[in-house]
């Protein structure tokens, strides 16, 4: 059945449109974007001002259980640090606490504006350690539960670090071999997955080719393929130690980067290294909030715009969801980094060009390049900001998205859309009570309050 949605504005890729209806057919997918005719009298508005949703280039949902966890000094704290916090977490949990937690994060992520996600996923076995589907069917269930959109993403992680075998904590995300990890892939084709190479430190180099060869075999040439890459300083010395240069250059050397890469966070990357991935025509993936939470550092994202490479976001750690949050991030650290203000705003402000570059950037990433937001052919996601936000308050069209960036968060979206679904009304969604409950229940008993 075919719906149509009202709006006073709504922002397409062609700019900001005004009194307009979204049609939305049974697959909810976008039809049309018709004009309404105003001079009939006064119009009934399914919302106020509507923004394509934005996808969520990177999560490690499980992750959202560990937030305020590890926060207390240890000697010299770092990423490396923290993570053996988060093995803590991973040993621990369940397909059914991993569900409870996913539905949790999912439920946040959507209230947040981020109506599909990345997941990319390495916990792949149960706390015993024997292998199994249970851990990412879990994720599936709770994203289907919640009704975010997902790009399931299996991680291949072989090794413990640099020429290192793996470590205990690293036990659940282990796959002995290509055949094996392969074994997953198929036995989960039916979530039409795409692929993460964990970083070069988890995956030998020359084992990169082989894996995107028996991918793209199985899944498609299309399949999107996401890895880590230089983003802790100490990752970088280690692969210049062993391979004689940064982890983008041995990236590049073993594998053809194409559009259908995605380098997430590439926090420590030389200008030569950049010009490299643009010219492949790879993206980059950051994250700003977790980028600052861990201490990892200041993505070169001025100079990256200025090569015209595309720049996806995401909530990594989930230690704190909100996408508003990560583009003011981003935008704030490169004041930061340059001392100046406006470095990645465009000539209508900032919202107008942060926005609309993540969308973009961030459905390439989840491997829907040509339909990137509010137009016909893209699913119907859609974000509805409440017009009497005191964030948004005596701001017009022309500065309430620059009023958003700087102001405002999470708590100015009103509605959210998945494909022409409405699953947040009000900012509310039906059961986030119960689940807030049960994810509580699942932290009382991961960490033993």
């Amino acid at each position: 059945m075919t719906q149509r949605f009202t709006f006073r504005h709504v922002m397409t890729p062609q700019g900001m449109v005004n009194d307009c209806a979204v049609v939305v057919s049974s697959s909810g997918r976008i039809q049309a974007i018709d004009a309404l005719d105003a001079s009939r009298g006064p119009l009934d508005y399914d919302g106020w001002l509507a923004l394509p949703g934005m996808p969520n280039a990177h999560s490690h949902v499980f992750q959202r259980a560990m937030s305020g966890f590890g926060e207390k000094p240890a000697g010299e704290d770092s990423f490396w640090s923290w993570r053996e916090h988060m093995y803590r977490l991973a040993a621990a949990l369940t397909p059914e606490q991993m569900r409870v937690v996913a539905e949790q994060g999912f439920r946040e992520m959507l209230a947040a504006g981020f109506t599909r996600v990345a997941e990319f996923h390495y916990l792949h076995h149960l706390p015993d350690g024997s292998a199994g589907e249970e851990m990412a069917r879990a994720v599936a269930e709770a994203a289907e539960a919640v009704g975010i959109g997902l790009r399931l993403l299996p991680v291949y992680y072989r090794k413990g670090g640099f020429g290192r075998e793996p470590g205990e904590g690293q036990r659940r995300f282990i796959h002995r071999d290509l055949d094996d990890f392969m074994g997953l892939i198929d036995r989960l084709a039916d979530l039409e997955p795409g692929v993460a190479p964990h970083s070069l430190r988890a995956v030998p180099p020359e084992e990169l080719n082989d894996l995107v060869l028996a991918v793209r075999e199985r899944l498609g040439p299309a399949t999107p393929i996401h890895i880590h890459v230089a983003e802790q300083r100490q990752e970088v010395m280690d692969c210049q130690s062993r391979y004689g240069q940064a982890p983008v250059g041995v990236l590049a050397d073993h594998v053809s980067l194409d559009a259908h890469w995605n380098l997430v966070h590439a926090t420590h990357v030389s200008p030569d290294e950049l010009r490299r991935v643009a010219e492949a025509g790879a993206r980059v993936v950051i994250c700003p909030i977790t980028e600052a939470y861990l201490g990892d550092g200041l993505f070169p994202a001025e100079a990256w715009r200025r090569m015209q490479g595309g720049l996806a976001i995401g909530s990594d750690s989930n230690c704190r969801i909100d996408a508003v949050e990560e583009l003011r991030l981003l935008e704030y650290g490169q004041r930061l980094r340059r001392e100046r203000r406006l470095l990645l705003a465009g000539e209508d402000g900032l919202g107008s060009a942060l926005w609309p570059m993540a969308v973009e950037a961030g459905a390439a990433a989840l491997g829907e390049p040509d339909y990137a937001g509010i137009q016909p052919g893209a699913w119907a996601d859609m974000v509805v900001l409440d017009e009497h936000s005191p964030a948004l308050a005596g701001h017009s069209v022309e500065t309430v998205l620059d009023a958003l960036i700087i102001g405002g968060g999470r708590a100015d979206i009103a509605d959210v859309y998945v494909a022409g679904r409405k699953r947040v009304s009000n900012g509310e969604q039906p059961g986030d009570l119960e689940s807030r409950r049960a994810f509580a229940e699942v932290v009382r008993a991961v960490y033993g309050r």
